[in-house]
């Protein structure tokens, strides 16, 4: 097994000179990647400049095992990622992406995310679908997080 990776910061988006020395792979391999794994989908601004997630950095971190540490080859962590992403869905049926707006992260100050999501009792754990005004909520604090990001760039 390789060198310890770093532990990842708690931000939202990171560039991909960040991930990049966060999984230990150079940025021309992260690009092969995003082709050859469809989990890999980080969000392009202007020049085509990436911005990862967190689960975008772990998912590469899990492909960079799956590779280089365990011997798989492409075809193989590609099968294996699909093997877990199944195992994952049937013991937590809800994706995250389905949450609530109000359990969105939200960028403080110093640019860390802080994340609200009321407390839920155990029998009250229920899926409901978000609402379209959550949906609607949820994008344009995306909108405002990406132009925040452009303002930062010029």
């Amino acid at each position: 097994m390789g060198k310890a990776l770093s532990p990842i910061p708690v931000k939202r988006y990171f560039t991909i000179g960040e991930v990049a020395e966060l999984c230990d792979v150079k940025p021309h391999v992260l690009r092969y990647w995003e082709q050859e794994f469809v989990q890999l989908r980080p969000m392009k601004r202007r020049g085509n400049r990436r911005y990862y997630q967190h689960h975008e950095v772990l998912m590469i971190r899990r492909i960079r095992s799956l590779l280089y540490d365990q011997g798989f080859t492409i075809s193989g962590a590609r099968n294996k990622l699909q093997e877990m992403v199944q195992a994952e869905r049937e013991l937590h049926p809800h994706p995250v992406s389905n949450l609530p707006a109000h359990s969105v992260g939200h960028p403080d100050q110093d640019g860390a995310a802080s994340f609200r999501a009321p407390p839920v009792p155990a029998q009250q754990q229920e899926y409901t679908p978000p609402s379209p005004l959550q949906n609607l909520r949820s994008d344009l604090l995306e909108i405002r997080e990406l132009l925040r990001l452009d303002a930062l760039d010029e």
